[in-house]
């Protein structure tokens, strides 16, 4: 930071989170209540069984079977994410819009691999696995091939992904998994107790950096681009609504669904994205992208339009420019989704939020099934035994 830039702070009225109450001591002389004998109390003559909590909404559908709901997709873990963590927001907004998006829970699994946001597994009530340190996007293209009918998630940080895990996202990506990744970006490694990432910004001061990192840093969104990705999005922990909506986009996308989301460390990097999530200063340096609207921001009074291939802010309050002069969001143009990503490096423009890019193309695990469908009807279904000893073989003695 510059010597004249404050730090981040909280924003006013901003409480800090409350610990949870210490349990409370039973008055002298009594003992406490014990849970109920096996079996429990027995229900008067006609009286229906009570419906498991988190499930008394009706079948919309009205097979008779009862509507998920966000608890269903919660476990009885407890979190263990620092107070305050951004974490807590995105698993309250992926539990909240499951339901809307999935029929069988058990048809739903979520993939992790090394981070503080690796933990998401054990918080959420459906399948799941934590793997090793970047290869979550290897596990879960081999369970979506081997069974195309799962619903996969990967969720992931900005240090598992894209440090030792760089090769295997950009492969995810260009392949084309039916998935969808979530990438939590707080430009800091959070587990290991604070050194800088591949996204934390030149200068950053670290434990790992004590004289400023040199490192020039990656910039997710044009890295999923240049990796090939048929969906890029960007949304914020702050901002729920949004970040919701840009779940539900990615899981309606056939294909790699990559949302990266801006997420507070408010340990080890606190107010990294304050300038974007924050009252004051959220209209001026954000701005969201809707497909087919113009580019307007800072409550209508600015916007952007395309000089030659360079994007600058204009004024819509003078006089001399309107929205009809702004450039016009087209989110399956790779050439504007560039150009627009690019904005990460210009702090004298708004970083842009939604989804920046998405095209409709195969998909890996539906190429992968028709090959082997076209090469059984053409020779048939074959035989291990068969195989084994087909081609050149020999014997060692």
């Amino acid at each position: 930071m510059a010597d004249n830039e404050k730090k981040p702070t909280r924003p006013p009225g901003t409480k800090k989170p409350t610990l949870a109450p210490k349990k409370a001591s039973l008055p002298t002389g009594k003992k406490p209540t014990l849970p109920p004998k096996a079996g429990g109390p027995k229900r008067p003559p006609g009286a229906k069984p009570s419906r498991p909590p988190g499930r008394l909404v009706p079948d919309p559908g009205g097979d008779g079977a009862p509507a998920l709901t966000k608890k269903d997709f919660a476990s009885d873990a407890d979190v263990r994410w620092c107070p305050g963590c951004g974490d807590y927001a995105v698993l309250a907004a992926v539990q909240r819009v499951l339901p809307d998006l999935t029929e069988k829970k058990e048809n739903t699994v979520f993939i992790s691999g090394i981070g503080c946001s690796s933990r998401f597994p054990y918080y959420m009530n459906t399948y799941g696995m934590h793997t090793i340190h970047g290869r979550a996007p290897t596990v879960a293209t081999g369970l979506k091939c081997a069974n195309p009918d799962l619903d996969v998630w990967l969720v992931t940080g900005d240090g598992d992904a894209l440090s030792i895990g760089g090769n295997h996202f950009a492969h995810l990506l260009r392949r084309n998994l039916d998935v969808q990744v979530l990438l939590f970006n707080n430009q800091i490694y959070g587990l290991t107790k604070g050194q800088y990432s591949p996204t934390s910004e030149p200068g950053k001061v670290t434990k790992s950096s004590p004289y400023g990192s040199l490192d020039h840093p990656f910039n997710p969104v044009s890295l999923a681009l240049g990796a090939d990705a048929s969906f890029v999005a960007r949304t914020l922990d702050r901002d729920p609504k949004h970040m919701q909506a840009m779940l539900r986009a990615a899981h309606a996308h056939t294909g790699t669904g990559f949302v990266e989301v801006y997420q507070n460390c408010n340990i080890f990097n606190d107010g990294a994205f304050f300038r974007y999530t924050e009252r004051d200063t959220k209209p001026h340096t954000t701005l969201f992208l809707e497909d087919g609207e113009p580019l307007v921001y800072d409550e209508g009074t600015k916007g952007l339009r395309l000089d030659g291939l360079r994007l600058e802010s204009i004024d819509l309050t003078s006089g001399d420019w309107s929205a009809d002069d702004c450039l016009v969001y087209d989110a399956t143009d790779r050439t504007l989704a560039g150009i627009m990503s690019r904005l990460f490096w210009d702090e004298e423009l708004p970083q842009p939020f939604g989804v920046l890019y998405r095209e409709e193309r195969p998909t890996y695990e539906r190429l992968l099934r028709e090959q082997q469908q076209a090469v059984v009807a053409k020779r048939g279904t074959g035989d291990l035994h068969d195989l084994l000893r087909s081609g050149e073989t020999w014997t060692i003695e």
